[in-house]
């Protein structure tokens, strides 16, 4: 197993440790918010890290093309899913990131057999740094209910904006 797997495979390990922390922070701002803040921090760092080392030191494998993205959406899933639990994040809106995270997926999995790589694009890509960035902000100031919404509605609109780039960027593969 390569590095670059070894530092994904220590993000999906941090979800766990991020999800306690949050359920002790209870939502309110105080040291176990801080606390869960730091840890989804570092695991967002080491989306970038592994994919340096994966490219840098030519450690680039299948393995880790399957479990990166996956870690990527478990980890912001799961920080969604704890505000949706707090009735933060509204169930529609984790709907549509959890709509779009599956038909990407499944658009990838008909490319696949046909011998087409449907590559992460910038906006997929931008998707996920700006909900990284948004989830750390509103873990910040969890109190700040017209900030939260900022956020959801980023959230939101990235998505579904990534999500129809891909539809309409690989449309072709559906109807080969």
């Amino acid at each position: 197993m390569t590095t670059a797997s070894k530092i994904t495979l220590a993000r999906v390990a941090m979800i766990p440790v991020y999800m306690l922390l949050m359920y002790l922070s209870g939502g309110q701002a105080g040291l176990w918010m801080w606390l869960a803040l730091a840890v989804f921090i570092i695991a967002s760092l080491t989306d970038y890290v592994d994919g340096y080392i994966a490219r840098h030191y030519n450690q680039v494998s299948d393995f880790g093309k399957f479990l990166d993205p996956l870690a990527d959406k478990l980890l912001t899933i799961a920080a969604m899913a704890v505000f949706c639990e707090w009735g933060s994040f509204p169930a529609w809106a984790l709907m549509i990131v959890l709509t779009r995270e599956f038909a990407v997926s499944g658009l990838r999995m008909v490319a696949g057999p046909k011998g087409k790589v449907i590559a992460a694009g910038k906006s997929g890509k931008f998707k996920t740094a700006s909900t990284m960035i948004g989830l750390c902000v509103w873990m910040a100031f969890p109190g700040a209910a017209l900030l939260g919404s900022i956020v959801m509605w980023m959230i939101v609109i990235t998505t579904v904006y990534s999500g129809v780039e891909y539809f309409i960027q690989n449309w072709n593969i559906l109807w080969d």
